[in-house]
């Protein structure tokens, strides 16, 4: 056969063959020209698992109408048009080949307006003939893209796609992986029709935790260390779980770099050298983890999908991400020593600790504003200085470390934080009261909370390091096997022992550091009352039995009360948990004096 030039057609269909895997690989690449586009609002609508239907819309900056046809034809991009923009990408997309590889096996139609133009225009093309069509239509500005009957014209590949439940989920992870590298951006799911995911936007510390939570499960975002590093021009920022929070399948491991979804082996492998032997032997490492570089040093244009990159540096950034996490996880309490003595293990906590060369690790950043006359909690600097010396009377046991100045308190919404008390309560002015909040409860609460939201999918089972044995009377054992379900919905794994014994192997994270040779009879007991065991009891009574914390810092009390305040109540006394300060004696016993 002689040497020939491939039909357009035809090329097209090759370079599909490395963009479009399945579905969710349609998926990626238009979420993800939006996001170039600087949508901040995209829903993606899936059908029959994305083989009938998949339908990108966003809010993003539009295509104009003449450049419709030319957006569906290959290597055509708005990204990059030089040697240097190839040297230094910063969007998402690059090489013009997605929406044209995407046209050749489906059926595909493309509606958009920019913002400056009056009408818009939709371009329709189908599978081998690739002719486009454009139209006027209507359409807000933004961007519509619909594929439909995706592979009708290649049966071969058609036929190597799985179920519609398995290939819906792999666009679940796509989507959930893409919420975590934009925190700023509203993104929806559906799938015939029904709402699955909606994750909202927001930057704030708290929202963050949220949308991490909603991803993650609110375990990880309970036990994860919170860190962020910078070091000659690399900044790796995340959550890293401890190993006792290890997993059995590698389904908690996200990594970004530059915002970008990557699943590359120089990253895994410095994280994988980073735990060390802390894993258990059959455990995975949770993480989520932002790379930040400049694009100079990074090559993105190494793998068909952009799923690995090539560094410039890649021994500096492997021994950077390394050193980074194997020093957030030395921080942690020696837990293996104190279960052995038998000793309480408190709950694990970040602790700063000094920073250590060459890399300079930092406290998390809450993203605290400061410099500002009147906080928004009310109070102003000359009001302050006469209210410090209150609190001070009141709590004149350990605050931490000195009453903070206007300028350094932090922008808590609606309340405002004012002192740490005994490293246990935290004194805060709220609704224009002054209120004293017991940090055990309050974390106690939030948990409950978070138990109570993923209820109905079960609670999480972690590993625990050294399996516990328990004795259990014949009444016991005819109970454990009435209420077996539930246990396990609760996320308590168990096998039999010896002598009328259970073993416990792992059990949900609330419960990890409880004393559970004395709780699991407690449980056993209170499933057998029909009240105490209605969900919201029995989460509220899991989230308190854990070991409570010895000591809070005031940078962890003002995190716990930012999550906390968007769901108080009207009325705050009706929570347990916050109490109001009696000022009105104090204040009369001064204003006599004077």
């Amino acid at each position: 056969m002689p040497i020939q030039i491939l039909p357009a057609r035809l090329a097209n269909q090759i370079a599909a063959g490395e963009v479009v895997e399945r579905p969710a690989s349609v998926v990626k690449e238009l979420v993800e020209n939006s996001l170039d586009a600087g949508a901040t609002r995209i829903e993606v609508d899936i059908e029959k698992g994305g083989t009938k239907l998949i339908r990108i819309r966003d809010n993003g900056s539009g295509i104009a109408r003449e450049e419709l046809t030319l957006a569906l034809s290959r290597h055509a991009t708005s990204k990059v048009s030089t040697l240097e923009d190839l040297e230094q990408i910063l969007s998402l997309g690059f090489r013009g080949e997605a929406l044209a590889s995407i046209s050749s096996v489906s059926r595909l139609v493309l509606t958009s307006r920019p913002e400056a133009q009056a009408q818009a225009w939709q371009a329709m093309t189908e599978g081998r003939e690739m002719e486009v069509r454009v139209q006027p239509a209507s359409h807000p500005t933004g961007t519509t893209v619909e594929v439909s009957d995706l592979f009708f014209n290649t049966p071969a590949r058609r036929k190597f796609l799985r179920t519609e439940k398995t290939e819906f989920g792999h666009i679940d992870e796509v989507i959930r992986r893409i919420a975590l590298s934009r925190f700023d951006i509203n993104l929806t799911l559906r799938h015939n029709g029904k709402p699955v995911r909606q994750y909202r936007a927001g930057t704030l510390p708290s929202q963050q935790d949220k949308r991490l939570a909603a991803v993650c499960g609110p375990a990880f975002i309970a036990s994860a260390l919170r860190f962020d590093s910078e070091h000659h021009g690399l900044r790796l920022w995340g959550w890293l779980a401890p190993p006792e929070a290890a997993r059995v399948q590698p389904d908690l491991q996200y990594t970004y770099v530059n915002g970008r979804m990557m699943r590359d082996k120089l990253l895994n492998h410095a994280v994988r050298q980073a735990y060390g032997e802390r894993l258990p032997a059959d455990g995975h490492g949770a993480f989520v983890l932002y790379l930040e570089l400049d694009a100079r040093e990074v090559d993105v244009n190494v793998h068909p999908a952009k799923h690995e990159v090539r560094f410039h540096q890649a021994r500096l950034v492997h021994d950077f991400i390394y050193q980074v996490l194997a020093q957030a996880l030395e921080q942690q309490p020696p837990r293996q020593a104190a279960l052995e003595a038998g000793e309480p293990v408190p709950e694990y906590e970040p602790a700063p600790s000094p920073a250590r060369e060459p890399v300079s690790f930092q406290a998390p950043n809450h993203g605290y504003g400061g410099g500002r006359e009147r906080p928004q909690g009310g109070v102003s600097r000359r009001e302050w200085q006469g209210m410090s010396g209150l609190l001070t009377t009141l709590a004149p046991s350990r605050p931490q470390p000195a009453t903070p100045a206007p300028d350094s308190l932090p922008d808590c919404g609606q309340g405002q934080p004012l002192l740490l008390v005994r490293e246990r309560f935290l004194v805060l002015l709220y609704q224009e009261r002054l209120w004293l909040c017991e940090l055990a409860g309050a974390c106690a609460h939030e948990n409950g909370l978070a138990l109570l939201a993923v209820w109905r999918e079960g609670l999480t089972p972690q590993p625990l390091l050294l399996p516990i044995s328990i004795p259990l009377s014949e009444a016991q054992l005819a109970a454990l096997e009435r209420h077996r379900p539930v246990l396990q919905k609760l996320g308590l794994e168990l096998k039999t022992g010896s002598k009328g014994s259970i073993i416990l192997t792992r059990v949900p994270q609330p419960l990890r550091h409880a004393d559970l040779a004395r709780l699991f009879p407690a449980l056993l007991a209170r499933l057998d009352d029909e009240t105490l065991a209605q969900p919201q009891s029995l989460c509220g009574w899991l989230a308190s039995q854990g070991q409570a914390r010895a000591a809070w810092t005031l940078a962890e009390a003002v995190a716990l009360w930012q999550r906390l305040q968007p769901g108080l109540p009207a009325d705050p006394e009706a929570l347990p948990f916050l109490r109001p300060v009696a000022i009105e004696q104090q204040l009369d016993r001064w204003m006599d004096g004077d």
